[in-house]
C-alpha cells in the first residue's frame, strides 16, 4: 500500500529528474547523490561530505578522538536536517539576512579578533576554511537565531517574582558565586514515545553513564551518541553559573564534584547526562556611574546636520564665555524631557545610553564639554559633571538572574520546539548511502 510518505518521495524524485536531467542515466546519477529528503527539499551527498569535512576539522582541532565515520556522518546529517527544516520555516516567515548585515557581522568578528577583514579572511583560508563557506554558515546561524527569537523568544517572560524567588533560594547577594564548566549528552525521546521506546532510551543512557564513569571519553561519546545541538562540539556547554543552568539540572549540579558524571536525568526531551568538567569562582561587579547633562538639536526639513552642528558650536562658545549651560539647555534643547531638568540625564550606568553618546561621554574629563556628537536622535553637546565607582553587585545580579532565567526558559523551550519540528516533518533518510 502506498502511503503519503512514499508518494511524496516519488513525486519529489521525479520532479528533480525532470527539471535537472533529460536522460535516464543522468537521472539515476542525481538519485544516487540524494542522502535525505527533507519536506520539499533534499540533502545531497556532496553537501553532507563538505559538512562532515568541516566538522572533522573542528573535532581534530579540539584534539578529541574521532568517532567512526558512519557515526559522524549520521550525526552531521541529523544536524543538517534540523537546520534545513529551520531554514525552510524561516523562508516561509520571510526572514532573510542582507549582504550589508552579513558583512557588518563578519567585520565585528574580525575586530574582536584584532584583525582587519582581509587579515581575518586570510587566517580562515590558511586554516582551510573558505571565506564564502564562513559567510554561508554565519548567514545560516543569523537566520536560525532570528527564527528562534520570533518563534520562541517573544513568548518568554520573566517576572520580578521569579527573580526574587531565585535570589531567595540560591543565596544572598554579595556571596561568591561559582561557575561550572559542563558537558551534556541527550538521549532523545519523542513526545508521543511508547513505553518500550522510553525504556530503550533509558537503557542506552544508563549504559553510557556506566562507560563514562569507567573512563570513556566524554567528548567523543557526545559526538557519537548525543541528540542535542551541542553534540558536534563534544557536548560542551561552556562556563555557567547556577542561574544559567536549566532548572532540571540545578539540584544535581550543586552536589557534583569536578570530573563527576551524573545519573540520567529525565525530561520531556529525553534523558540527560551531565559531566562536571571544571569549577571556578567569580568576583563582585564594580561599575563607573556618570552624572551627565546635554543639549540636543534634532535635524529635520529645516535643520540639516551642518546647521545643527553650527548651533551647538555657537552654544558651546557662549558657555565658554560664561553663559550658564543649564539655562541654555532649558531654552534650546530639543530633548524636552531633560530640558526641563536643565539638560540633566542624572546618573547613568554603562549601557544606559546609545553607543555614540556613551563613547564620547567616556572620553570627557569632569566639567569638560564635548564637541557636537551625532547619534540616532540628532546632535548633542555633552558635559560630564561627576563620576563615581559603585558596587553594583545587587542590581547586576538581579539583571543577570533575569537574563539567565530567560535564557534558560528559551533553551528549554527551544529543545522541545526543535524536537517537535523534527518529529512532525516529512524526512526520509537513505540509510544505505550513509
Amino acid at each position: 500500500m502506498i502511503n503519503r510518505k512514499n508518494i511524496k518521495t516519488v513525486i519529489l524524485k521525479l520532479f528533480i529528474c525532470s527539471v535537472l536531467f533529460s536522460s535516464f542515466l543522468a537521472c539515476a546519477e542525481v538519485l544516487d547523490t540524494i542522502v535525505a529528503v527533507v519536506e520539499d527539499d533534499v540533502i545531497l551527498e556532496r553537501e553532507l561530505r563538505e559538512e562532515v569535512a568541516t566538522i572533522t576539522q573542528r573535532i581534530q582541532a579540539s584534539k578529541t578522538q574521532m568517532p567512526p565515520e558512519y557515526v559522524l556522518r549520521k550525526q552531521v546529517l541529523e544536524k543538517m536536517i534540523v537546520d534545513k527544516l529551520q531554514r525552510q520555516l524561516a523562508e516561509r516567515a520571510g526572514i532573510n539576512v542582507s549582504e550589508e548585515m552579513l558583512n557588518n557581522s563578519a567585520a565585528d568578528i574580525a575586530q574582536r579578533n584584532n584583525m582587519s577583514v582581509l587579515q581575518f579572511r586570510a587566517e580562515l583560508e590558511s586554516q582551510g576554511v573558505s571565506y564564502k563557506s564562513f559567510l554561508d554558515n554565519m548567514r545560516n546561524e543569523i537566520i536560525i537565531n532570528q527564527l528562534r527569537g520570533r518563534e520562541i523568544g517573544g513568548r518568554i517572560k520573566v517576572t520580578d517574582m521569579e527573580v526574587d524567588h531565585y535570589l531567595e533560594t540560591q543565596g544572598k547577594v554579595g556571596e561568591e558565586a561559582v561557575q561550572y564548566h559542563l558537558g551534556h549528552i541527550l538521549i532523545a525521546v519523542k513526545e508521543a514515545a511508547s513505553a518500550p521506546e522510553i525504556q530503550k532510551a533509558q537503557s542506552k543512557a544508563d549504559e553510557l553513564v556506566r562507560k563514562l564513569r569507567a573512563g570513556q571519553d566524554f567528548s567523543q561519546t557526545a559526538i557519537s551518541d548525543s541528540n542535542d545541538g551541542n553534540a558536534l562540539k563534544g557536548g560542551d556547554l561552556g562556563w555557567r553559573t547556577l542561574k544559567d543552568i536549566p532548572t532540571l539540572f540545578v539540584d544535581v549540579i550543586g552536589k557534583m564534584a569536578q570530573g563527576q558524571v551524573s545519573d540520567p536525568i529525565r525530561s520531556p526531551s529525553g534523558f540527560h547526562i551531565i559531566k562536571m568538567l571544571d569549577l571556578k569562582g567569580i568576583d563582585n561587579h564594580i561599575i563607573t556611574k556618570t552624572k551627565v547633562r546635554h543639549i540636543l538639536i534634532k535635524t529635520n526639513e529645516l535643520v540639516d546636520d551642518a546647521e545643527a552642528v553650527k548651533r551647538l558650536q555657537a552654544l558651546k562658545a557662549r558657555i565658554t564665555d560664561g553663559d550658564d549651560f543649564a539655562a541654555l539647555a532649558r531654552a534650546h534643547s530639543d530633548d524636552k524631557g531633560s530640558a526641563i531638568k536643565s539638560g540633566s540625564l542624572d546618573w547613568v550606568s554603562p549601557g544606559d545610553l546609545v553607543k555614540p553618546f556613551e563613547e564620547a561621554m567616556s572620553k570627557l574629563a569632569i566639567n569638560e564639554i564635548s564637541e557636537p556628537v551625532q547619534s540616532q536622535f540628532g546632535w548633542h553637546l555633552i558635559q560630564v559633571l561627576d563620576r563615581e565607582n559603585k558596587d553594583n553587585s545587587a542590581e547586576h545580579k538581579r539583571n543577570l538572574v533575569r537574563d539567565a532565567i530567560r535564557k534558560r526558559k528559551i533553551e528549554e523551550e527551544t529543545e522541545l520546539w526543535m524536537r517537535r519540528l523534527r518529529d512532525e516533518a516529512f524526512v526520509e533518510i537513505y540509510e544505505d548511502r550513509l
